[in-house]
């Protein structure tokens, strides 16, 4: 073979060599391209799942708000019913099991001629109130309900007790219920303020320097305990707080548990405060008696009952170790959620009445 053919055909197995070496390149840019397009696949898959995981969390957690913060009152009627069902107070209610004492103590309050009161918030709410006097009072005692409550209802039973026990009654309506003006519930963050200024109020108009006492239920119990960590009248002599939580995180966490079953909620805790933060203007950490109760100095009657479900018996156990003041806890068999001084009424005025009589002559400075 001449030196021609050599060359020919060693140009023809460099061609070829080249020609593998392409294919082996464009070979690998195409699996390359197809592993990132795996890739990429997976990623829009994982994104997708935790866009749609957060966007869960978020439905979740602004009905959650907007179920237990949000204002409801007016023509929502069924809105409310499905609360009412939703909620379990209705197995918890006074109605369940008490209804002629429940619905005889209510008609009486509302055939009362009582005088509408109001004060403005520190936000500047206008909150409305009804006094109530009573012949020859030893005392003024102002009435704070739970949470979407009313002033004529789990409260009236002792309403009509103590002011045939000449006690003046100061029926508060929280913000948000009856003729208060309130967009959001606040679970005793801004409800402290108000118990303040109502104590304030009835302070003011107190010529004979009567002892002033706050009772309150649920909620309304849980406002008065925070309240004690701040200045009050000095007349203002003692606290009766039945059934009140410890704090609104600790309660968020037994409702979403009881209502729905989730064990596990850091994220929608989270998710609440920041609601509560940009919506509403409070925060979770504000809801608590913790400080109040180191800081208080007025005597404290803690009232639970011992079934309760709604709010944990164990809420008034934390208050009653936390208080830093004269404090007494009783817990009343077989008694639900707003039922204490249904169940045992013997037991629950007899106890009330000692506890005025012990601190009415007391000297209450904050």
């Amino acid at each position: 073979m001449n030196i021609s053919g050599y060359t020919e055909a060693f140009s023809s197995v460099q061609q070829d060599s080249q020609t593998s070496k392409w294919c082996s390149y464009f070979k690998h840019i195409l699996t390359g391209k197809k592993r990132e397009n795996q890739m990429k696949k997976k990623f829009f898959r994982l994104s997708a799942a935790v866009l749609l995981f957060f966007s869960g969390i978020m439905e979740i957690g602004w009905r959650f708000f907007n179920m237990v913060v949000c204002c409801k009152r007016g023509g929502r009627k069924k809105e409310r019913k499905k609360w009412f069902e939703l909620s379990h107070i209705r197995d918890n209610h006074p109605r369940n099991g008490y209804a002629k004492e429940y619905e005889e103590s209510r008609a009486w309050c509302e055939a009362q001629k009582m005088q509408d009161c109001y004060i403005q918030s520190v936000d500047g709410l206008k909150l409305h109130g009804f006094y109530l006097p009573a012949e020859h009072a030893k005392r003024f005692v102002i009435l704070s309900h739970g949470y979407r409550g009313s002033r004529f209802g789990s409260l009236s039973f002792m309403a009509k007790y103590l002011h045939e026990h000449q006690c003046n009654l100061l029926f508060m309506e929280q913000r948000c219920c009856g003729e208060s003006e309130g967009k959001y519930i606040t679970f005793g963050a801004k409800e402290k303020w108000d118990v303040q200024r109502w104590a304030i109020y009835v302070s003011e108009r107190n010529k004979e320097k009567l002892p002033i006492y706050l009772y309150g239920q649920s909620m309304g119990a849980s406002a008065v305990l925070m309240a004690s960590g701040y200045w009050l009248p000095p007349e203002v002599k003692g606290l009766i707080a039945d059934c009140g939580f410890q704090s609104m995180e600790r309660q968020m966490r037994d409702m979403a548990d009881n209502w729905f079953h989730l064990h596990y909620i850091p994220l929608l805790l989270k998710e609440m405060d920041c609601l509560c933060h940009f919506v509403a203007g409070f925060r979770m950490k504000d809801a608590d008696t913790t400080e109040a109760m180191k800081r208080n100095t007025r005597p404290v009657l803690f009232f639970h009952g011992e079934k309760d479900t709604y709010v944990y018996p164990n809420n008034s156990f934390q208050n009653y170790m936390l208080c830093k003041a004269p404090k007494e806890l009783v817990i009343v068999p077989e008694a639900r959620h707003l039922c204490s001084a249904y169940a045992d009424p013997e037991l629950y005025q007899r106890t009330v009445m000692e506890f005025f009589e012990k601190y009415d002559g007391s000297n209450s400075e904050k």
